[in-house]
């Protein structure tokens, strides 16, 4: 059986036909969902970008061990396992965090391609000064802006387009090596911004419109935008969406022209998602000039699509159970039928795809890394049946020193909350899918079982006590009021 994984990075699952969204149209990913298997309840595990590349590659929750970082030399990874099994193993991405920059996410695979240009990869030099689509207090890094209007200046049309050439090489790769045994690794940078969708895309969602175009938003408060400029950001994304289901659909149809279909398994999935004004943000965590601090992970980012066409399996069909990144290696490694190595968390999704299981973990936790001191503060998210607990830990020490590169590889300086942190969260997601209402204080017993259940599944994954530490504490000393509503920085 040949793999091709497909991660389109910040793809919002509320944004697919295929999870019920009728403003956004993505009829290619529609079609693959009819052909697959789809998971209801898949969520992020290590946040952000090159986290998630770490759990898909090693097949562990590595929130517990390693940040945004490269891929440890140790590390036991998909691509080598399954070059040992005799496979050709492929990657062809644009997404530049985990290529660039000595990070080794290339590591192990037979060949590899990186498309240049995303976001702040170094790539061009002119025009010196390229005009900033809005202000520059409404965008989140202008000089990120101008390096990418940069590389993306000679764009002519469509296929010039980053996720396009990105898909096409991805067919050219397969028309070369269809007679192999194969994984290929397709990753896109978007729809991530700076949203960029040629303007045919754009006039489906906001035909006419001629303010500013917020395509880099600031990562905090959205105040700074007018509600006409917030519809705008949104229809950029919505574009940017579409522009990623029809490039993924030209490389679906490489696949059937090439006559891959009745032997190839395709996984689609994404790392996380984005605020467009829910809960009040922009973005998916706070950064201001040298700053960065976590934003609660609510529904909008936690929660992912994930579908698996299998030849031969369900087609149309929906799963319930939890399913996370760390899932897509052992799964991947029992449809070639590779030894999975002992280092893996995960848990292999084919039984529950042929039917065998209907289950695989009672619980999902999406977090950025708790491995750094201090991590009391930093909001892990743990969903247990129709409840979400956003739990920020104990309260650490000063923070001293610490930088992040969280999440565009740029430092900054990391802020957790000290001596106080927030009072847990607790919402009710049969009634409250939002995430609006924090119910936190009628239900602490719910609360105290999430919690608890978490504190187990950290111990089980091999969490060093100092870190397990600061997780083992439900209720905040004191609590501080307003933490996400202070001016940061």
């Amino acid at each position: 059986m040949n793999v091709i994984l497909i991660i389109s990075d910040t793809m919002r699952r509320d944004h697919l036909g295929l999870y019920g969204c009728e403003r956004v149209q993505t009829p290619n990913l529609d079609r693959l969902a009819q052909q697959s298997c789809v998971f209801e309840n898949a969520y992020a595990a290590s946040f952000p970008t090159v986290p998630n590349r770490m759990d898909v590659m090693t097949g562990r929750f590595t929130f517990i061990e390693s940040g945004w970082q490269p891929l440890p030399e140790d590390a036991t990874i998909l691509s080598e396992v399954l070059g040992a099994a005799g496979y050709t193993t492929m990657m062809v991405a644009d997404t530049p965090h985990h290529i660039a920059n000595a990070y080794h996410f290339d590591r192990g695979f037979a060949g590899w391609e990186w498309i240049r240009g995303q976001e702040n990869d170094r790539w061009r030099t002119a025009p010196a000064d390229p005009e900033l689509p809005a202000s520059p207090s409404k965008l989140r890094n202008p000089e990120v802006v101008k390096q990418h209007l940069r590389n993306t200046w000679h764009r002519k049309g469509e296929e010039d387009t980053f996720c396009a050439m990105t898909m096409r090489r991805a067919g050219d790769w397969l028309a070369e090596n269809a007679d192999r045994d194969f994984f290929l690794y397709v990753d896109t940078f978007d729809p991530h911004e700076p949203w960029d969708a040629p303007q045919e895309y754009i006039d489906r969602y906001d035909p006419g419109y001629e303010g500013e175009r917020v395509s880099y938003p600031v990562y905090g408060k959205c105040d700074y935008m007018s509600d006409r400029e917030l519809e705008h950001l949104r229809a950029l994304y919505a574009a940017e969406v579409t522009l990623v289901d029809a490039q993924v659909g030209r490389l679906l149809d490489r696949v059937d022209e090439l006559g891959l279909a009745d032997d190839t398994a395709i996984i689609y999935t994404t790392d996380h998602g984005f605020y467009h004004g829910e809960h009040g943000w922009t973005g998916k965590s706070f950064i201001w000039p040298g700053g960065y601090c976590d934003m609660p992970l609510y529904s909008e980012v936690a929660r992912i699509p994930l579908m698996i066409r299998m030849p031969g399996g369900p087609q149309g069909e929906r799963r319930e159970c939890f399913a996370q990144p760390p899932d897509i290696m052992p799964t991947i490694l029992e449809v070639t039928g590779a030894e999975t190595p002992e280092t893996v968390q995960g848990m292999s999704l084919v039984p529950v795809l042929s039917g065998g299981r209907d289950h695989t973990r009672p619980l999902a936790v999406s977090t950025p890394a708790l491995n750094l001191a201090p991590s009391g503060g930093r909001p892990t998210t743990i969903v247990e049946g129709d409840w979400a607990l956003v739990y920020y830990g104990a309260p650490d020490g000063p923070l001293m020193s610490s930088l992040t590169r969280n999440v565009d590889n740029i430092p900054r300086h990391a802020q957790v909350p000290t001596e106080r942190v927030p009072v847990p969260e607790l919402y009710d997601l049969k009634h409250d899918p939002q995430q609006k209402y924090n119910v936190y204080e009628e239900n602490r017993d719910i609360a105290v079982k999430l919690h608890a259940d978490h504190v187990h599944f950290m111990e089980d994954l091999g969490m060093e006590e100092r870190f397990l530490d600061q997780r083992r504490q439900l209720q905040a000393d004191t609590i501080l009021g307003g933490l996400f509503d202070q001016d940061l920085g």
